[in-house]
């Protein structure tokens, strides 16, 4: 399928970037926007509904205050190229990449949705376009997020060729190399946050026979992290059952219910320095 082209006046043939994020601009309320580089300022975007195909899912690393942040990149297709760009942790990406992992026929229009959520949250919900139905998969701290993302990418390279092209698209973007497996990035994000040594995170997986984190299942990166965690914490807490009790309630049981795992551990750590100092 050839699309029209229009003639005459036109916008250049570049993305239309959408950013996910919760917030008000001069008294109008957004769940994601667009920016304009050349005034510094965030364009709220009324409408919370894309509906397009998707015909690509990326990895990108940004820098952000002198560290790499990873990034998620939805590109659709639709009356224009957008790209709704999020971080790759963030509730949004996860609820989107939850509800995609379910599609098996990308050649047909999707609608993605962006609703608000508590404390500046964003989650996406994901619609099959030609039936207005939900697509909708359970939470489960088990999942592994970089098996899904290869999965998707997977399908979107075998159905790309049937996606109809939008008018003005330019050529495709290549795609960014992953350069660090999200499981890694993961442990090494808890790590830094932490501040817990790297040696002995080498020492760990050497008992695994492994050399990276990628290279485990996810029940045994999830005994890694929780590992960590409870270092940090036996010097922060007189009874350690009370350390790990804690962490299964506000961390464990937070990321199954949708929480962004590293803002619930920094909770879980605030937490215990309180019940420290209350005690002290």
């Amino acid at each position: 399928m050839i699309a029209e082209i229009k003639l005459g006046l036109c916008n250049l043939p570049e993305p239309i970037y959408l950013f996910v994020n919760q917030g008000e601009v001069d008294g109008e309320s957004y769940v994601w926007y667009k920016f304009n580089i050349s005034q510094d300022r965030k364009i709220p975007v009324p409408q919370r509904a894309l509906t397009g195909y998707l015909s690509e899912l990326r990895l990108t690393t940004k820098e952000f205050k002198g560290k790499d942040n990873l990034k998620l990149d939805i590109v659709v297709n639709a009356d224009e190229l957008y790209v709704i760009r999020t971080g790759v942790e963030t509730n949004f990406a996860k609820s989107f990449l939850l509800a995609a992992s379910l599609v098996q026929d990308f050649s047909k229009p999707l609608i993605i949705v962006a609703n608000a959520g508590d404390e500046n949250t964003v989650f996406c919900n994901l619609y099959d376009a030609t039936t207005k139905t939900k697509i909708y998969r359970e939470w489960s701290i088990d999942l592994d997020w970089a098996t899904i993302i290869r999965d998707i990418q997977s399908l979107l390279g075998a159905t790309s060729n049937s996606i109809p092209e939008s008018p003005l698209t330019p050529p495709k973007l290549s795609v960014v190399p992953q350069s660090i497996h999200l499981q890694d990035l993961r442990v090494k994000n808890i790590r830094t946050l932490l501040d817990y040594p790297l040696d002995l995170v080498r020492e760990w997986l050497q008992f695994q026979d492994v050399d990276r984190p990628s290279l485990l299942d996810i029940s045994q990166i999830n005994e890694l992290i929780k590992t960590m965690c409870l270092a940090w914490a036996a010097n922060k807490c007189n009874h350690p059952n009370h350390a790990e009790s804690l962490y299964q309630n506000l961390v464990v049981d937070a990321v199954v219910s949708g929480a962004d795992e590293l803002a619930a551990i920094r909770a879980w750590m605030q937490e215990l320095q309180t019940v420290k100092t209350g005690a002290s």
